[in-house]
């Protein structure tokens, strides 16, 4: 009997819980244990946060002529423009007796020479201003495209400069003669050179470099680039750009070539965009290195058209136009405006720098364009006889010119 009754007892806990609804099957089944206890996917490293950076418009004077503390002047006279290549980070890879140690020699400077022209500039007055500042595109009264120079607004007793580098393309021959490789972005998020030094070791560095120098150089002294200017770098495109195989060429083309190409273009844009929002600008200096003076019609037209479209669609639009070996096209460009010149107008270019004995600006005339000429300290410059005529307000060339790292060659001064 009492076997039945608890028998009868289960029966009625049973039916209460399933009166008072603690029996019934939840909505929604639960995952199984194992995607319960599944360790999540790993979070992707937060990439560092930028440093804010300002760039002023130096054509805008501040409100009541001072902007932190500093008083600011009208300015409409010379801007001065030197141009670099890429420095020598190790003398004793480029300086070895090689057939390339006399072009080094002649058309670039160490390290340490670059340091100290640009510790000599900031002593002199000198700040730097953007390329793109100094002139503006405009409608004259005839109601035609003209180009003018702008009234810059500077601080009192400050000089106005423009910088260039040519060739910051990371060339074969740099890799195997004491240049950095490429640029890239640090931990920082900052831009900072890779290279090797003479024993084989990779090293990362912003001291090797005049683009991760000038970047720290202005970081130190924000009072040398008071609006945010750097340089415009002046690129061709036959061995990529900045250190990164973006080009094509003429032999056979693979889709494993392109598949290495396009993995280039995805590695630089970073490292385009970080310049630029930093202060740096970027113009041609024609795909091929090119001399237009001396090539044809046929040549020109092709070799613009892929600098746009393998250069160009990287780094945007530009209306800079540097050209390679200082040769002017058209016998002249300041004289004469010919059939390069107006084809290179017609493509967007604005401003044409050539490399002269002063810097020297024109605004043409009969076409919507300035022509302009930069100086370069060099090897050929330091050593030169006119050293200090033409180079004397920037610097003094015996302070500079490091003669015992350089191949032994003669001076001109005394």
């Amino acid at each position: 009997m009492r076997r039945n009754l608890t028998a009868v007892a289960l029966v009625l806990l049973m039916i209460s819980l399933t009166l008072s609804g603690c029996g019934e099957k939840p909505a929604e089944t639960p995952p199984p244990p194992e995607e319960i206890t599944a360790p999540a996917e790993p979070l992707p490293p937060e990439e560092p946060e930028p440093e804010p950076y300002t760039i002023i418009d130096p054509t805008v004077m501040p409100e009541g002529g001072v902007r932190d503390g500093v008083t600011y002047v009208p300015s409409e006279g010379r801007v001065e423009h030197l141009f670099f290549h890429p420095v020598v980070a190790y003398p004793e890879l480029a300086f070895d007796g090689d057939r390339m140690e006399e072009g080094i020699d002649d058309y670039m400077v160490t390290v340490g020479e670059f340091n100290k022209i640009l510790n000599s500039l900031y002593e002199r007055d000198y700040i730097l201003v953007d390329i793109g500042d100094v002139w503006r595109e405009d409608i004259s009264e005839a109601g035609e495209p003209v180009m003018v120079r702008n009234t810059l607004y500077l601080p009192e007793g400050k000089k106005p400069l423009i910088f260039s580098y040519d060739d910051t393309n990371y060339y074969p021959y740099m890799l195997e003669n004491g240049f950095t490789y490429k640029l890239i972005l640090g931990e920082d998020g900052k831009i900072w050179s890779y290279g090797l030094d003479p024993a084989g070791n990779e090293v990362i560095s912003r001291d090797l470099d005049a683009i991760t120098i000038l970047d720290k150089f202005v970081e130190e002294h924000p009072d040398f680039s008071p609006f945010g200017a750097k340089a415009c770098l002046s690129l061709t495109g036959y061995e990529g750009i900045l250190g990164y195989r973006t080009q094509t060429d003429s032999e056979d083309w693979t889709p494993e070539r392109e598949a290495s190409r396009q993995r280039e273009i995805e590695a630089v844009k970073p490292i385009v965009a970080e310049l630029k929002r930093t202060g740096w600008t970027f113009g041609s200096h024609t795909w091929g290195h090119i001399r237009l003076g001396s090539n044809g019609m046929e040549k020109i037209r092709s070799d613009t058209e892929k600098w746009l479209n393998e250069v160009g669609s990287l780094v945007g639009p530009t209306t800079i136009l540097f050209y390679p070996h200082g040769e002017r096209p058209d016998g002249g460009d300041w004289k004469q405006t010919g059939e390069v010149f107006r084809y290179f107008q017609e493509k967007g270019f604005r401003v044409f720098c050539s490399v002269g004995t002063e810097s020297f600006s024109f605004i043409k005339k009969d076409i919507c364009a300035v022509i302009c000429d930069r100086l370069h300290p060099d090897g050929t410059t330091l050593r030169s006889k006119y050293a200090d005529k033409r180079y004397g307000q920037f610097y003094d060339a015996r302070e500079i010119i490091d003669l015992e790292s350089r191949p032994e060659r003669e001076v001109g001064w005394q």
